[in-house]
């Protein structure tokens, strides 16, 4: 797990190390081990690395193919690295190091471009193709790595991070409307290719790009996700029996290829209770696990450890439990922002951030359950959805939408102000083939687009802030194929992930698999007052919000006068949303 960044000279120019160079810092947060730059023709790379899968100088980055000559530099972590390497040396390949990064040079020598429909993992990565001339960049199934980019004067510059592509400068900085759009209806999830800043693109899941010397672009979509019933029906107990099993299968292996020990971090949901038990049933012994809670607001609690504590006595864990008064979370908030790529407006953001930097003082790779309640049908959402009548648009939109495209005309300010984008993407993604039932639809929308740029950038963002590798079982792409075919209703049944509940019968505590379905709460930044009211009023009500123009004064007011008075579909605070959108602009952008 690592950060990566670089820039192509185009129209004759050459990449600059000066550039490279002055992208470095903001990626060493991701990589505290090392740091390698290296310049080859009109490329230059730089590489942070967190040393988790052969921990020798001999899987430093930028990597070289002695044979021919091609340089890559990669995020992530390839789980299936050691077949990889079996088979390639069966090819003739010959290797000069013990882990993934170098199987992805081999790989793409003998298979180009389609070298990533043989790696199972998360990874970001890019080569520059000596023979061809051209970078050939990647980015996995699922999107859990990252990968920005930007045409900047004669230069393709790219980065595992925003602040990184922006620290050298000379990008134009103006909001994409279209992304502002997407910011607060989709509850902060802008689907690549667009970001919020108009110059800074994002590679989209399960593609690849070429990137030619002319500043020509290929990109390619290399996997689809199939929503459909499989031609040979299963019975239940079938379905039960091939989820069990890959889901083991996809925990054991996040356990198994890392030099290093790894923990869970256990929120008291069923979902990370279940990794505990899986990895406890695999034969795990003194296994780390942590959790962190924060103060009640009112009738809301602010953590879960009632429910975590269960799992732990249950496994006996070597457990590691934090509890993070307002006040600390208030004086946090800044830095947290500053390391997210892109503005995120779930709460446990902060949460993740806070956990993290305790985490990464006893452990380096962590496995989370992210994931699970896009798969698997968790959210309370869904079965309205399932229930709702009307079109396409309206039975997802009702349900999920932060705000209708008339309150957001009433937000923004009249430069913002445009067609109902988000609900014609939305329209696309949902209709587009090989989904049986809306829900189907629904679903795969949410695990192919949503869960991308909501609770997964989220948790990379903020874990790799402080070199914590997070690897997400869940989302092993074997198991998300399998589930998308099943059923809508072996899923949804008994309020949802049904087919979880029954795998961790028996296995993990009654009381965590029945309990009410929870979410990481974090009260002070939904139910806004006091200081961080105070807070959230000085950021919107500030010059540089003023200057910037993106909210109407009259609905700003409306929120600072009762922030308790609107909240959205999914009980966030409409007030966090706008001061977190013009305060991630101030610190990211503003002062770039």
């Amino acid at each position: 797990m690592c950060g990566i960044c670089g820039e192509l000279g185009l129209h004759g120019e050459r990449g600059s190390l000066q550039s490279v160079s002055a992208m470095l810092p903001a990626l060493e947060r991701r990589g505290p081990d090392s740091q390698g730059v290296e310049q080859v023709g009109p490329v230059a790379f730089g590489h942070r690395r967190l040393s988790v899968i052969d921990l020798s100088a001999d899987s430093n980055q930028p990597m070289r193919d002695a044979k021919s000559n091609a340089l890559l530099v990669f995020n992530g972590a390839i789980y299936n690295y050691k077949i990889l390497r079996r088979e390639l040396q069966e090819k003739g390949h010959t290797f000069s190091s013990h882990g993934d990064t170098e199987v992805i040079l081999k790989a793409y020598a003998e298979w180009g471009g389609d070298c990533v429909t043989h790696l199972l993992g998360m990874f970001a990565f890019a080569i520059w193709d000596v023979e061809r001339e051209y970078l050939f960049v990647a980015r996995d199934r699922m999107g859990i790595k990252p990968f920005y980019y930007a045409f900047v004067g004669k230069t393709f510059r790219f980065a595992s991070t925003i602040q990184s592509i922006l620290a050298p400068g000379g990008v134009d900085t103006g909001i994409d409307s279209e992304g502002l759009h997407h910011q607060f209806t989709l509850h902060a999830v802008i689907p690549a290719p667009t970001t919020l800043l108009k110059a800074v693109r994002k590679l989209p899941p399960a593609s690849t790009m070429i990137v030619r010397l002319s500043g020509k672009t290929d990109t390619k979509t290399y996997w689809h996700l199939s929503a459909s019933r499989p031609a040979e029906a299963k019975t239940e107990q079938e379905w039960t029996e091939a989820i069990e099993d890959a889901l083991m299968l996809a925990v054991k292996r996040r356990l198994d290829i890392a030099d290093v020990p790894v923990g869970v971090l256990l929120s008291g949901g069923l979902d990370s209770s279940l990794l505990v038990g899986l990895l406890a049933k695999s034969g795990v012994t003194d296994l780390q696990t942590f959790s962190v809670g924060f103060e009640d607001a009112g009738d809301e609690k602010g953590s879960e450890f009632e429910y975590s504590d269960l799992v732990v006595d249950h496994f006996q864990t070597k457990h590691h439990k934090f509890l993070v008064p307002n006040t600390e979370v208030l004086k946090r908030l800044p830095e947290a922002v500053a390391n997210m790529s892109e503005p995120m407006f779930g709460q446990d953001a902060v949460a993740f951030y806070l956990l993290s930097e305790q985490v990464s003082k006893d452990i380096k790779v962590v496995q989370s359950g992210q994931g699970a309640d896009e798969v698997f049908a968790g959210y309370f959402w869904y079965s309205q959805m399932h229930a709702a009548k009307g079109d396409t648009v309206s039975r997802f939109a009702d349900h999920y939408f932060d705000r209708t495209h008339e309150e957001y005309l009433e937000m923004v300010q009249a430069q913002w102000q445009g067609e109902d984008v988000t609900s014609q993407l939305v329209k696309a993604r949902l209709e587009a083939p090989d989904a049986d039932e809306y829900i189907d639809q629904v679903l795969r929308f949410d695990v192919t687009t949503l869960v991308v740029d909501d609770p997964v950038k989220r948790v990379d963002n903020m874990t790799m802030a402080w070199g914590l590798e997070a690897r997400v079982p869940f989302l092993d792409h074997e198991l998300v194929e399998l589930a998308a075919q099943m059923p809508p209703e072996l899923k949804m049944r008994d309020d949802g992930k049904y087919m979880l509940k029954k795998i961790a019968r028996g296995l993990i505590p009654d009381g965590v698999i029945d309990r009410p379905k929870g979410y990481f709460p974090m009260p002070a930044l939904k139910y806004v007052r006091g200081d961080f009211l105070e807070f959230m009023r000085d950021i919107l009500l500030s010059p540089a919000a003023k200057a910037r123009g993106l909210y109407q004064a009259n609905y700003v007011e409306k929120l600072l006068k009762s922030p308790d008075e609107y909240f959205t579909k999914l009980n966030g605070s409409k007030l966090w949303h706008l001061a977190l959108v013009e305060y991630w602009l101030q610190m990211n952008v503003d002062n770039a």
